[in-house]
């Protein structure tokens, strides 16, 4: 293999793993204002009480999960700016965003001395998204439970 086709590993996984940090610190930060959120708005009686309400909940707390994994694709766009990969943030955030979906469309590929963060962005992504999908499910859980009287309170 030509020296300048060959992958690097050392720093492209640090730089991915400091990368993937910082994007489990915007989602905990997420996850603790929804969970916050949601305790506040049962104690003053704002859900669990109705479907509409659940609801609109619900679809709130789905957005800010939404919010927090555009933050976190942002921050990977970033990352791939200051290694020189894009000139252009928006080409980033594309990039980007079809890495951390798994989408994979493949248009974009970047250059073998950075081509290890695509699948360490991917596995952060999904890793965040199963997350988002956790609390989501705990949300609704939770609030069924005040709705029908399961509260183990």
């Amino acid at each position: 293999m030509h020296s300048s086709n060959r992958i690097s590993l050392s720093i492209p996984l640090l730089v991915g793993v400091g990368t993937t940090f910082g994007t489990i610190v915007v989602h905990a930060l997420v996850v603790g204002m929804i969970i916050r959120i949601v305790r506040r708005d049962l104690q003053r009686g704002r859900v669990g009480v109705g479907f509409w309400a659940d609801s609109a909940f619900v679809a709130n707390a789905t957005l800010l999960a939404l919010v927090g994994h555009l933050v976190e694709m942002g921050l990977w766009a970033l990352v791939f700016e200051l290694c020189g990969e894009f000139s252009d943030f928006a080409a980033a955030f594309y990039h980007s965003a079809v890495n951390y979906t798994t989408l994979g469309y493949g248009d974009v590929v970047m250059s073998a001395r950075w081509k290890l963060l695509g699948p360490l962005e991917a596995s952060d992504g999904m890793l965040m998204f199963g997350v988002s999908t956790a609390l989501i499910f705990a949300v609704v859980q939770c609030l069924t439970q005040m709705r029908f009287g399961q509260s183990d309170r």
